[in-house]
């Protein structure tokens, strides 16, 4: 199938997504600020520039995009025109995912991933609220979870 916009216009939208101070990362700043937390942005002392480190809990929050990170939830597609360049783009994407969580690990850093289908979720759902769930795995003291529309899934 081909794409439905020429790839001028492609090429353009394409690079005009951000990969930092995207909307569900600054919807998870904004709701964990306003509980009191306070943090650093995309740290360069912390491997793999984190989108949150709060030192204070030793914690880091790397907030996903379903689709950049191959989630596997109903927001992520498969592109359907040149697919061997997205299968290894988003294989070295979360390559390097796997990679920065195991530098940071090591480094003494607990780790929460939040998918961007939670922040959704968190927005449309008022019985799901995104940023209790991230302030009580602050509070806690497991070393890695992951946020996503399903709920937090704590790990170690």
């Amino acid at each position: 199938m081909t794409d439905v916009v020429d790839r001028k216009t492609r090429s353009r939208m394409m690079s005009g997504i951000r990969n930092k101070n995207t909307k569900p990362e600054l919807y998870i700043r904004h709701g964990i600020h306003q509980l009191g937390f306070r943090y650093r942005l995309h740290s360069t002392q912390i491997p793999g520039n984190p989108d949150i480190a709060l030192p204070k809990h030793r914690a880091l929050i790397v907030i996903n995009g379903c689709f950049w990170h191959g989630h596997n939830c109903h927001y992520f597609r498969w592109p359907k025109s040149n697919k061997e360049f997205w299968k290894k783009k988003i294989a070295s994407n979360k390559k390097r995912d796997s990679r920065n969580i195991a530098v940071q690990k090591a480094l003494g850093w607990r780790i929460l991933v939040v998918w961007e289908c939670a922040v959704r979720r968190s927005i449309h759902d008022s019985d799901f609220d995104t940023i209790s769930l991230v302030a009580n795995w602050l509070n806690k003291k497991k070393q890695m979870a992951e946020l996503d529309e399903q709920g937090l899934h704590e790990f170690i």
